[in-house]
């Protein structure tokens, strides 16, 4: 390449430059180490030794002419720079920018409070497989075949996989896993995810979070369960709650009981949340049945005990004064946030 007419380029180049880093591009062309004034140095090998001396002046002659329009287009445009950032006003009296840093879900804060409730009274938590097969999900519990849960063809609330198994609808199924693999006495309760094919609606959700509990003894009663519970939501809620018991059927308990409390929203008064009735129901409940006992490897003569399930979803709403279960899977921060 003609020196000349490379000293003319970069000087072209350099006038164009608008800023900075157009100016460092230049730099690396011209007079980087890979830049053209370097490769004209290499290719000097293949001259003759008076050649390379005069092609060696004219090179470093230019290296240095473009070197120093480089530094002084680079010298202007800092002040130019320097300049607009002298102009800008800047009000350091202003606060500054907050950022806000993340924390639980409300679900997750309250299922560790209930954790945290229970363990005080002896529990253990325990955990299972939320892909399930129908033994532990339905015939250890007692459910029969024909029961409706079961039929993904008609009303059933199963959601059955393609390549085998379900998932399920329950928490109760690691009673059966719990009860295989240890010896009484024992008491646990069993959070977690469950899922149900139902339609959405303010109360219902195809996937919400159930606390179950199991506690088997020689002498446990029901006695034990109203004492218990009577403790766990009066330190849920941070006051006395009263719970009442109906009769009611479950395949897997025997005798069931739907179980009701005071209403957290009036306490007992009677409100459109609890229908003026002044109770709200929150759990199922019973003595576990013979034949869960039997299919957990435990001999009903020789052991008893109480089951049960709650939502904590529910519970929450109910603590918190939330009336939409979908607000805990909508991601929406306005609401998060509060918590």
């Amino acid at each position: 390449m003609d020196i000349k007419n490379l000293i003319e380029e970069a000087k072209k180049e350099i006038e164009k430059a608008g800023d900075l880093n157009e100016m460092d591009m230049v730099f690396r062309k011209y007079l980087g180490k890979t830049g053209a004034i370097r490769n004209q140095f290499l290719e000097m090998k293949n001259l003759t030794s008076e050649e390379r001396g005069i092609a060696g002046q004219e090179l470093n002659s230019a290296k240095n002419e473009i070197e120093t329009a480089i530094n002084e287009k680079m010298s202007l445009l800092r002040s130019v720079e320097l300049n607009k950032k002298e102009s800008e006003v800047v009000d350091v009296t202003l606060p500054g920018k907050k950022f806000s840093a993340g924390h639980l879900h409300p679900l997750t804060l309250n299922r560790r409070r209930m954790e945290e409730i229970f363990s005080l009274m002896g529990f253990e938590v325990a955990e299972g497989p939320e892909i399930e097969d129908e033994w532990h999900n339905f015939d250890a519990l007692n459910i029969l075949p024909q029961h409706p849960a079961r039929d993904a063809l008609s009303l059933g609330k199963t959601f059955y996989l393609t390549l085998g198994g379900l998932l399920r609808t329950h928490t109760s199924p690691v009673q059966i896993r719990f009860m295989e693999s240890h010896q009484p006495p024992f008491r646990i309760i069993i959070p977690g995810r469950v899922y149900r094919a139902e339609s959405t609606d303010s109360s219902h959700e195809v996937q919400f979070h159930q606390i179950e509990g199991l506690m088997v003894g020689k002498d446990v009663s029901v006695a034990n369960f109203k004492a218990i519970f009577a403790k766990f939501l009066q330190e849920f809620f941070g006051k006395e709650m009263k719970i009442r018991l109906r009769p009611s059927y479950f395949p897997f308990t025997e005798p069931s009981f739907e179980v009701d409390m005071s209403c957290a929203i009036c306490g007992g008064k009677g409100c459109p949340a609890c229908k003026q009735s002044g109770w709200v129901e929150f759990m199922g409940a019973g003595m576990v049945h013979p034949n869960v006992l039997k299919n957990g490897g435990l001999d009903p003569n020789d052991w008893q005990g109480f089951a049960f399930g709650m939502s904590l979803d529910r519970l929450t709403m109910m603590k918190h004064k939330i009336n939409n279960i979908r607000l805990f899977q909508g991601n929406d921060l306005r609401f998060l946030k509060q918590f």
